[in-house]
């Protein structure tokens, strides 16, 4: 993994990039666009959003905008949760489309494990994959239960699934479940929105490197083989978080990095959310 550029191949062959911007909480308008323009320009080629961020029709026109080739870009959107219980997945799969202004998107989750719902919504999904619309489908907070349960039904298996997950998140029995099924993790708040940044153990860890905690974070979610996401409406942090492929945190370092696991969620719960 040498470069912005670099991608993993999901189970059904479709290449995505391991390294993107997130746009979760940035502001429709000129906040969008120039967040989105900008990670384009400094070489990212994966952008994030969901119907729920109410941002797909900036990031849309920052597309436009880019000068980049759409075949050159992964864009992932998502089905938001009322669309789950509304049976409307389609219908909100088509409002996103519009207004992102595209022919397809690259990947389609479900963006929460809506009970009773999500078996449901995946045949939806599925469907959207055979027809094309979509080059490949997944899924967004679902723990190992979810998945066996979604498994038990699906024709075609997810190819993603987009997690929090950080250092005191590490979520390694969910990991390791997704590998034995090919299906890809990605980290969602992969900096703890924030959190992580004044940590002591990773701030020791970046000085060995010259490098920001953000950046040891960001390497360390790489090197677990994590597709990660981070998010910035900054243009130099947006530079500097993807200033990562040029050092390699050491086995021990990722061993120190592993221990701070406490299974610390600053998101919602997947088994108790209430919206």
């Amino acid at each position: 993994m040498n470069s912005l550029q670099d991608t993993t191949t999901l189970h059904n062959g479709v290449k995505m990039p391991w390294f993107g911007l997130g746009v979760y909480k940035v502001q429709e308008g000129e906040e969008a666009l120039q967040s989105v323009k900008a990670a384009i320009k400094a070489g990212y080629r994966s952008i994030d959003t969901a119907a729920l961020y109410q941002n797909e029709e900036s990031v849309g026109q920052a597309i436009k905008e880019s000068g980049v080739p759409r075949e050159e870009l992964f864009i992932t959107t998502k089905v938001w949760n009322e669309d789950q219980r509304n049976d409307s997945v389609l219908e909100a799969f088509e409002t996103s489309l519009q207004k992102l202004g595209l022919d397809y998107v690259d990947l389609y989750l479900i963006h929460w494990p809506v009970k009773e719902k999500y078996k449901q919504s995946w045949k939806v999904l599925e469907q959207l994959y055979k027809e094309g619309r979509v080059r490949a489908i997944g899924v967004s907070n679902f723990q190992i239960h979810h998945l066996e349960d979604l498994l038990s039904v699906a024709e075609i298996k997810p190819m993603v699934n987009q997690v929090e997950l950080h250092p005191l998140l590490a979520q390694p029995e969910l990991r390791d479940y997704c590998k034995k099924q090919e299906i890809q993790i990605e980290a969602w708040a992969p900096l703890g929105q924030g959190r992580l940044l004044e940590h002591p153990v990773l701030q020791e860890i970046a000085a060995q490197y010259n490098k920001t905690t953000a950046q040891v974070i960001l390497r360390w979610d790489i090197q677990n083989q994590i597709v990660t996401i981070p998010k910035s409406v900054k243009e130099a942090r947006i530079i500097e978080n993807a200033n990562i492929f040029n050092f390699s945190l050491t086995e021990s370092n990722i061993q120190k990095i592993n221990a701070l696991n406490k299974n610390e969620r600053f998101g919602a719960d997947p088994d108790n959310f209430n919206f």
